[in-house]
Parts: structure tokens; C-alpha cells; sequence
């Protein structure tokens, strides 16, 4: 791709991205009051992290059993309360000791 591409592509980009931010910023000028729309617009992060986070963690280690283990170590982990640290750290291990088990067996 030359240059002359990549600038107007970016430049497209950078318009849409800007008009996605800045419209509702300049169509809702008074306080939402409505509760469902603040529920709705409370969960959007946790909503959108889940989506970035959940599909990452089955691709991120060489076979889907081990991203398995690792993932249910990971809720079962966060179930009881533990620290993020602690999950990490939980199901880092999970993985590897899977990953271990795998190349021996």
C-alpha cells in the first residue's frame, strides 16, 4: 500500500472515530434520567472488556485444552473471591502444568 492510501484511510478513520465520540456528546445535553439507559450504559465497559478478554485467553496457548483449564481455573478462582494477581498467577499455572502433562503424555 503507498502513502497516498494509508493517509486517507487513516484520515477516514480518525473522522469516524472522532464522529462516534462526539456525536452524543453534542445530541444529550441535559442529565440522563432514565434508569435502563444508565444500567445499560453502566455495563457497556464490563460488556466490551469480556468481549476483547474471553476469546483472547483460548488462542493465547498452544492448544485449546490447556486455554480451557486455564480459563475455568480462572472463574472458578475469581468465584472465590480471589485477587486478580491471585487469578492471573492461577491460571498461568493451570496452563503450564497442562501444557507440561500434554508434551510428556
Amino acid at each position: 500500500m503507498d502513502n497516498g492510501k494509508f493517509f486517507i484511510y487513516l484520515l477516514v478513520m480518525a473522522g469516524v472515530t472522532y464522529l462516534v465520540r462526539m456525536i452524543p456528546l453534542t445530541l444529550i445535553k441535559e442529565k440522563i434520567k432514565n434508569r435502563f439507559v444508565l444500567s445499560f450504559l453502566h455495563y457497556i465497559p464490563y460488556t466490551v472488556l469480556s468481549a476483547m478478554t474471553v476469546p483472547a485467553c483460548f488462542y493465547a496457548t498452544g492448544s485449546t485444552l490447556s486455554a480451557i483449564v486455564g480459563f475455568v481455573i480462572a472463574i472458578v478462582a475469581s468465584f472465590f473471591e480471589r485477587t486478580l494477581i491471585q487469578v492471573a498467577a492461577l491460571s498461568c499455572a493451570g496452563v503450564l502444568v497442562t501444557e507440561l502433562i500434554m508434551n510428556y503424555v
